[in-house]
């Protein structure tokens, strides 16, 4: 899919400071999207504080504590098979707090971690899980190839 144009994604900051730059994010997201030939999309994705984000992890997951991102599967009653789906409809959010944390301890930049961030809530969006280790050095190799498409070094690859 060369045309975005079947996407359609949005990012509103809900919550930090300074405003950080969109494009990263929505290209983060389309690009995992075409990647696994996602057919259409619609993705809102927030960013907020580590307050908002740790009372949603409460709600929705009953954790404690903030999180670096949360994602919400919006179609509904779905087929629950193991193949991505050809059409996703979800919210992401993410935590700016938890990424200039992040970005710090890693030695790169926010908006690598947000872009990060939105590869794997997509992921979450296509179905994949990161509950074994397995699972989530699958989804670390994914989001180092969408990464790397899109101009950002590899998060997981560079052993940091």
């Amino acid at each position: 899919m060369d045309d975005d144009a079947e996407y359609d994604i949005t990012v509103t900051q809900l919550h930090g400071d300074p405003p950080q730059p969109d494009n990263s994010v929505t290209a983060a997201v389309a690009a995992t999207l075409r990647r696994h030939g996602t057919r259409s999309a619609t993705v809102g994705v927030a960013i907020v504080d580590d307050p908002h984000i740790a009372a949603l992890n409460r709600h929705h997951l009953n954790h404690d504590g903030p999180t670096d991102v949360l994602s919400f599967d919006l179609r509904g009653d779905r087929n629950e098979s193991t193949e991505t789906p050809r059409d996703v409809e979800g919210d992401i959010v993410v935590s700016l707090d938890t990424a200039y944390r992040e970005a710090r301890r890693r030695a790169h930049g926010v908006e690598a971690e947000l872009a990060l961030y939105a590869v794997h809530g997509t992921l979450h969006l296509l179905g994949y899980d990161d509950a074994d280790d397995a699972q989530a050095a699958r989804m670390h190799e994914m989001e180092d190839e969408v990464l790397t498409s899109i101009g950002f070094p590899p998060v997981y690859r560079s052993g940091t």
